[in-house]
């Protein structure tokens, strides 16, 4: 009975507040509210919504968000892992991206900006010499009617996040002989990976895969910094309508989330049909006999694919670096003028309340689900267990806006108000699974045989665990916590609906900076809502070697 009070705990924790939520929603999207005078159900809502100007459009730039930016990143990902798994450039690449899932997602959006706008550095790296251009050129870029500017930045941040997953889910493959049966059968490296390793790979990461594509169909941040503005991407406009002074333009609000839920769903069932398909192409390939030994050309471009992903981020850092310390800096010239420290100056002393409260929440929350956590994988086998590990992802599966509105308008009707517990608590819905995804593995991986050894010198379970397994894996849990700590740092949708607009971190300022055309301002930003992740890893990389200085293995 014991072991099952946890995992009842966690399905409460995950699956009350997003049926709640879901429930807030759907009532006020059929006209029920009685605090704003909806009374009885109609229809309204869905027929007000209708009528809304290029709706179609911005359903549709969402939709086509999600299942490109699934598409190509897993695709990426799939290329160079069955490309270089297993060699000394896949360990140098996963040392280069791994480190960039820290990055926030909106801090990426910006450093592209900074990067492919018509006064960016990739203009200016060519102007005017080869394009002749002594001001910027007019041109909608970021901010595409297609959405091809958002496209990149959430592919390029969704990269690092599949190839983490990928690299948890490899160990749980015998990829060593199955290589070594490819290659004595003449298949290349590629196409033998693809029939004979991916199938396992991709069964084990299909609900992480499914989780990015509902994000990036429903991404606000990303959109309001990349995405088109006439129309907007759904996600902005609900945001939007969500934050109108008129309140009854929460029924509107609350319609246009049903839709965003239906357009995932929609995505869903279309990525399940290209799923199909990619199992039938699998399978021909499998019976073609063609063996593509010679893979040069495609291993060197997943090769350059990956490196060009992991470069965009890290050039639009440094870019944002300069743009924070940049004085006058005049098109088309590739360097500031003047560095200066103005823009830091300004902004420091406003920053000290949202710093502070990103770090509460991002710290208290990261511990917290790491001590749950722990209390789940030592209990329950997650990999036996579909229901729970389902139940993890749901937060991630289900579109934020589809329950995050439903669960303002509960709160505000129960009399909650706006609240950091309440906030603490939504932060914590999300930051879990992305915990348990980072554990899970080592803990499972852990050589049960210490524990036996523990067991036979008279120590309780309790005992081991707080003596034996968890000193050995303290890497990994602050690893996790880094993780969660930073994730929790870079929410943007639910601090802004749950927090109303009271309660700001450092994501929300920066976010509401994207409209601005102050670049110094957003750079500064930007930076501090990098280095406030980074600063979490740094802890976890540091700690060990701080609390076993006296013990040369345990600090491996």
């Amino acid at each position: 009975m014991k072991r099952r009070v946890l995992p009842g705990l966690i399905l409460a924790l995950i699956s009350l507040p997003l049926l709640a939520g879901l429930a807030g929603t759907i009532g006020p999207a059929f006209g029920y509210l009685p605090a704003l005078g909806g009374n009885r159900l109609t229809i309204a809502p869905f027929e007000r919504l209708a009528a809304q100007p290029h709706l179609l459009q911005s359903a549709l730039v969402g939709l086509a968000t999600g299942l490109v930016t699934t598409g190509v990143s897993l695709a990426l990902v799939a290329l160079f892992t069955a490309a270089y798994a297993g060699t000394r450039m896949f360990s140098r690449v996963q040392h280069l991206v791994s480190p960039l899932l820290a990055v926030p997602h909106a801090a990426a959006a910006f450093g592209l900006a900074f990067l492919i706008a018509p006064s960016g550095l990739a203009m200016r790296l060519v102007s005017p010499e080869l394009t002749g251009y002594l001001s910027p050129p007019d041109w909608l870029v970021p901010g595409d009617t297609f959405g091809l500017s958002m496209m990149a930045g959430l592919i390029v941040k969704e990269i690092p996040f599949l190839f983490l997953v990928t690299l948890a889910a490899l160990p749980q493959t015998e990829l060593a002989q199955a290589r070594r049966l490819a290659t004595s059968l003449g298949y290349g490296r590629v196409r033998g990976f693809l029939i004979a390793t991916w199938p396992l790979v991709y069964r084990q990461i299909r609900l992480p895969v499914f989780a990015v594509l509902a994000y990036a169909g429903s991404v606000v941040d990303v959109a309001m910094i990349l995405g088109p503005d006439l129309p907007a991407p759904l996600a902005v406009r609900i945001a939007g309508w969500m934050a109108d002074p008129d309140l009854q333009m929460r029924f509107l609000a609350s319609a246009a989330a049903l839709l965003q839920l239906g357009l995932t769903l929609a995505a869903m069932l279309v990525w399940r049909a290209i799923e199909i398909a990619g199992a039938l192409l699998l399978r021909r390939m499998s019976i073609s006999g063609l063996r593509c030994a010679d893979d040069r050309l495609i291993r060197g471009m997943a090769c350059a694919a990956m490196g060009v992903s992991a470069l965009l981020v890290i050039l639009g850092l440094v870019v944002l670096l300069v743009w924070s310390f940049a004085g006058l800096w005049p098109f088309p010239a590739l360097s500031p003028q003047v560095l200066t420290l103005k823009a830091w100056m300004r902004v420091l002393p406003q920053i000290a309340v949202p710093l502070a409260t990103t770090m509460a929440l991002a710290g208290i929350s990261a511990v917290i689900a790491l001590m749950l956590a722990i209390g789940l994988l030592w209990r329950t086998d997650l990999r036996s267990t579909g229901l729970l590990q389902s139940m993890l992802y749901l937060p991630l599966v289900v579109p934020q806006l589809s329950f995050l509105f439903g669960l303002q308008i509960l709160s505000l009707t129960l009399g909650f108000g706006t609240s950091f517990p309440l906030l603490l608590f939504v932060h914590l819905i999300f930051v879990l699974p992305y915990v348990v995804l980072s554990l899970s593995d080592p803990w499972h991986a852990f050589d049960r045989r210490f524990e036996t050894i523990a067991a036979g010198f008279g120590k309780s379970p309790w005992q081991t665990l707080l003596h034996i397994r968890l000193p050995m894996l303290m890497r990994a849990c602050l690893t996790a916590f880094a993780v969660g700590f930073a994730v929790s740092a870079g929410l943007y949708l639910p601090t802004l609906l749950i927090g109303a607009g009271r309660i700001v971190t450092i994501t929300t300022e920066a976010v509401a900076l994207s409209s601005g055309g102050d670049r110094r301002t957003i750079g500064v930003y930007a930076l501090l809502q990098t280095i406030i992740p980074f600063a979490g890893f740094a802890i976890a990389s540091l700690m060990p070697q701080l609390l076993f200085r006296h013990r040369r293995a345990m600090r491996i």
